[in-house]
């Protein structure tokens, strides 16, 4: 017998149980990918619009497509069982459903971090009710001093205090903790007058603006309104910090609450809802505007400005449909005027002077404009781009010397110095305000939701959470170093007190030669977004749970300093 050797002998198919060769060179691109981001390499190639929380949305992305190209190939071409299969994909379901069922998002960080906790815990904010905590304790007089931080980033408006001297050796001299204690939601900063400190708060579905005596921490007294806000990304509660002038606390909420407070007794001088008072139509602005009106109140001798919104419910044909500025009459609360005809960002109205002349300036949704603090008039504006529910404008304008003034932003637009020349006072020539960039860098100083600090010829601020000194001058990096988070700065002398998202407050020399951390604090727990204030040696610091005061160490000053004080 003859045996064909020439036919094919049929052999089994072999079981793909395993990924082919195109799976694994998927997974490993998009793992180099991930390195590529997660190390800054990405940056390099495609600009400084990836800060942290792209990079995280992008990694994400990433890291999805990975598990899902794994998940595809398991389930539509592997030879694995049916049963498998099935199982492997009802497991995924059942823990997807369980997940959602079980957890909620609690706050998301400033890099896009979501917090989680069960459903069924209650938000911290409705744990303290304003009925809760005993009022009408004011244990001192309602006196105005010199070490009062009577307002947003402090007397100045600028993030920078020109005393006490701080002692930097904490190792030896640590901060002395006078009281910590939990406290409603919010962004809002403190601002003191004496012995008090005043702040907002959400306590449930109240918005209250609470006084606190500084040395006990004990209730003073609350102001309280049936309003909320929250959003998932901005979190809960107002934002805004209440600006002390004159005994008199003016506060403005996250949904349109203006008080004018009487800091003495806790009396409502006068209230109104801004939005109602001109006509703004509510769940369109709160959609515009999505993370919470967070302008502070600027006082004036005779005003309160504040930041208006839009859009109107009825504009007229002679009317814009949005209005940035809105002035009130310190005394009443009666409307002077309104101003501009563009939505309103995050920041807060300034006073200051560019060629001898007076003006509020202010950041709007997409233009840095001026106005006439006596009828609202636009006096100049330019374009600093943006829109208030996406990559919104939350950083100050900071008036420079000769006649200039730097302003900065994170979402990849970054800094900028500009030049102002009022008009000429030849009037046959155009009666019109010249502003022009001095330098503009959209890789420095991308200050999210922070402000800046100018002293002694160089700016530091946090750029997408680290901390970085430019020259003033020309836009030339000095450093960049050290990772705070989307925190808040605030200069003492020649230190900085950087106030880290993770709530540490460390102590920093504000020095162009290099970044040097000195001291470092554990001062309150959980996600901080709040500025901090310091009255006198008295540090106050909050975030949307506990609130603290520190008494920080001070330079002695020598007996002959100390007679010479004296005479």
């Amino acid at each position: 017998m003859r045996h064909d050797t020439n036919n094919e002998v049929d052999q089994p198919k072999k079981r793909r149980l395993w990924p082919p060769r195109r799976i694994f060179v998927t997974l490993a691109s998009l793992g180099t990918a991930v390195v590529l981001v997660r190390f800054n390499i990405l940056q390099m190639i495609i600009g400084p619009v990836v800060d942290q929380a792209v990079q995280n949305i992008i990694s994400l992305i990433l890291c999805f497509s990975g598990l899902m190209s794994l998940l595809v190939w398991f389930l539509r071409e592997s030879d694995h069982t049916r049963r498998l299969k099935r199982n492997v994909a009802g497991a995924i379901v059942i823990a997807i459903i369980a997940l959602v069922a079980v957890l909620r998002i609690e706050r998301v960080s400033g890099d896009l971090v979501p917090e989680f906790n069960w459903r069924w815990a209650p938000a911290r904010d409705r744990l303290l009710k304003h009925h809760d905590v005993n009022t009408g304790m004011i244990t001192s007089p309602w006196h105005e001093t010199e070490n009062d931080f009577p307002g947003f980033l402090g007397p100045s408006g600028q993030c920078s205090l020109a005393a006490p001297e701080l002692d930097a050796d904490w190792m030896i001299s640590p901060p002395r903790l006078m009281w910590r204690q939990p406290i409603g939601a919010g962004w809002s900063g403190f601002a003191t007058c004496g012995d008090h400190a005043v702040t907002l708060e959400q306590r449930g579905d109240e918005e209250v603006i609470a006084c606190y005596d500084i040395l006990s921490g004990a209730t003073e007294w609350i102001v309280a309104v049936p309003a909320r806000h929250e959003t998932i990304l901005g979190g809960v509660g107002p934002r805004s910090t209440p600006t002390l002038r004159d005994g008199v606390v003016f506060a403005t909420g996250a949904t349109g609450w203006l008080h004018a407070i009487d800091g003495e007794s806790g009396k409502v001088l006068w209230r109104k809802n801004v939005l109602d008072d001109l006509g703004i139509d509510q769940k369109q602005h709160a959609m515009s505007v999505a993370w919470g009106r967070a302008g502070s109140p600027l006082v004036t001798d005779e005003l309160v400005i504040v930041p208006a919104g839009g859009p109107l419910q009825k504009p007229t044909s002679e009317e814009p449909e949005y209005v940035s500025l809105v002035a009130y009459e310190r005394a009443t609360g009666q409307q002077r005027w309104l101003a501009g005809d563009e939505q309103i960002a995050f920041a807060t109205p300034i006073l200051t002077s560019f060629g001898d002349v007076t003006q509020v300036v202010n950041v709007n949704e997409a233009h840095v404009a001026a106005y006439d603090p006596a009828d609202g008039a636009q006096l100049w504006q330019i374009v600093w781009p943006g829109h208030s529910n996406s990559d919104a404008s939350c950083s100050q304008v900071v008036p420079l010397k000769d006649e200039k003034f730097f302003i900065s932003k994170g979402y990849g637009v970054g800094a900028a110095v500009f030049q102002i020349r009022a008009p000429s006072s030849d009037p046959s020539l155009p009666q019109v305000w010249n502003v022009e960039p001095v330098w503009q860098q959209s890789t420095l100083l991308k200050t999210k939701f922070t402000n800046v600090v100018v002293y002694e010829g160089f700016v530091y601020g946090l750029s997408d959470g680290i901390l970085e000194c430019v020259d003033i001058v020309d836009g030339t990096r000095a450093w960049k170093r050290g990772r705070y988070g989307q925190g808040q700065v605030l200069r003492v002398g020649s230190l900085l007190l950087v106030q880290a998202e993770s709530g540490d407050v460390c102590l920093v020399e504000a020095s162009p030669k290099a970044h040097r951390e000195i001291a470092r604090l554990d001062a309150i727990s959980g996600q901080t977004w709040n500025n901090p204030c310091l009255s006198g040696n008295r540090l106050l610091v909050r975030n949307a749970e506990e609130a603290a005061c520190y008494e920080l160490p001070v330079v002695q000053a020598s007996s002959e300093e100390a007679v010479e004080e004296e005479r």
